[in-house]
C-alpha cells in the first residue's frame, strides 16, 4: 500500500511516519490489492475536546473507505484508526469475495434475463401544492422514508426525506 501522510497544525517527525507506514501496511494485508491510503494528522486546540483528529482514507474494491479517530496521542489515533481500518478490510473482502463465489447462475437476475438496473414500475400520481408539514404528514402516514411533493410555498417539486438521525431533510432543485 502507498501511504500519503498529511499534517495540520502540527509536525510530524521520522518515527511518527515510520509507525504510521508500518500499521497501515499491517492492516492493508487483509486486502491483496495495491492502493492508496491518505492520512491526515489535525492537533486540535480546543482544551474540552480529544487533542489529535486523524483520518485515513482509501479506495478498495470500488469502495471508499474513510476511517476517523480521535485520541489524546496521535499514536492512540493511529493504533484505534489501524484497527477499525482493518476490520472494513476485512468486510469489504468478504464482501467483494462473496459475490465472486456466488457466481453468475446463482444471481437471480442471470436466469430471468432481467437487468438489475431496469425499470420494473411506473408510478404516476396527481401533486397538489401542500406545505413542508403536511408532506411529513403524509410521509409519516404512508409510512415512507421519503415523499415526493409540489411545495405550496415556492411552487417547486420537492423531496422530503428522513435523514439517518431522525430529522428530516428537505430537497428543493437550485
Amino acid at each position: 500500500m502507498e501511504v500519503h501522510l498529511h499534517a495540520r497544525n502540527t509536525s510530524l517527525d521520522e518515527t511518527f511516519r515510520a509507525l504510521v507506514t508500518d500499521k497501515v501496511n499491517r492492516a492493508g494485508r487483509v486486502f491483496d490489492h495495491d492502493t492508496t491510503v491518505d492520512v491526515e494528522l489535525t492537533e486540535i486546540q480546543n482544551p474540552r475536546r480529544d487533542r489529535f483528529h486523524l483520518e485515513l482514507t482509501s479506495m478498495v474494491g470500488g469502495r471508499t473507505l474513510r476511517i476517523v479517530s480521535d485520541a489524546d496521542t496521535p499514536e492512540a489515533a493511529l493504533d484505534d484508526a489501524a484497527d477499525r481500518f482493518a476490520r472494513q478490510l476485512r468486510r469489504t473482502k468478504e464482501k467483494v469475495s462473496g459475490a465472486h463465489r456466488k457466481g453468475v447462475a446463482d444471481r437471480p437476475d442471470a436466469d430471468t434475463g432481467e437487468n438489475p438496473d431496469e425499470v420494473v414500475r411506473v408510478k404516476q400520481f396527481v401533486m397538489k401544492p401542500m406545505t413542508v408539514e403536511e408532506a411529513a404528514l403524509q410521509m409519516e402516514s404512508l409510512g415512507h422514508g421519503f415523499f415526493f411533493f409540489l411545495n405550496a410555498g415556492n411552487d417547486r417539486q420537492s423531496v422530503l426525506y428522513r435523514r439517518n438521525d431522525g430529522r428530516l431533510g428537505l430537497i428543493e432543485p437550485a
